[in-house]
């Protein structure tokens, strides 16, 4: 994908979010999720923070790919020692992140989120986005053992796809 077509799905996924908390009542957002242990707000607030995350990730990138390639190998392998204490972040964060926020606090956040991903991306030059490391691959099922600066641009809006179709909203389920 090209750096326009990876910001058009962007757009996709803040039309997409804001339509489903715009439409979703609130005991719509509190029913069980299918396939994980978090309910509709919890997994929405955990589909925003895959955005969240590459925000930080992107520059994690910019960084290790600038150093040898055995350097970004031990750092994953370091990050991926941590996968269990990153999975119970991951989880206790999402149980409580949608209450603490609220849900047009989470709106605004995912816009930002976005807009902030999609200019960045945008002043990206080719080859900056052809650099890449090695990632946790125990951290998440769409991390590779290698990812450009490309696929980690591309990666929450797999995440969110994915987890998208776990909500159990009647919004999520028309389409």
């Amino acid at each position: 994908m090209d750096q326009e077509q990876i910001c058009a799905e962007m757009d996709r996924v803040r039309n997409d979010y804001r339509d489903l908390l715009d439409t979703a009542t609130v005991a719509e957002l509190r029913k069980p999720t299918e396939g994980t242990k978090w309910n509709n707000e919890q997994l929405l607030f955990h589909m925003l923070f895959g955005y969240l995350l590459v925000r930080n990730l992107r520059i994690l990138v910019w960084a290790c790919s600038r150093l040898p390639e055995s350097a970004s190998r031990r750092f994953a392998a370091l990050l991926n020692a941590g996968t269990r204490p990153f999975h119970v972040i991951n989880y206790v964060g999402s149980l409580f992140g949608a209450r603490t926020l609220g849900y047009a606090r989470m709106e605004r956040l995912m816009d930002r989120a976005l807009s902030d991903l999609q200019t960045s991306l945008r002043r990206q030059p080719e080859p900056e986005l052809n650099r890449g490391m090695h990632f946790p691959v125990g951290w998440d099922p769409y991390f590779t053992d290698y990812m450009t600066l490309r696929e980690v641009y591309q990666y929450p809006t797999q995440h969110y796809d994915h987890h998208r179709q776990q909500l159990t909203l009647a919004r999520a389920r028309e389409q």
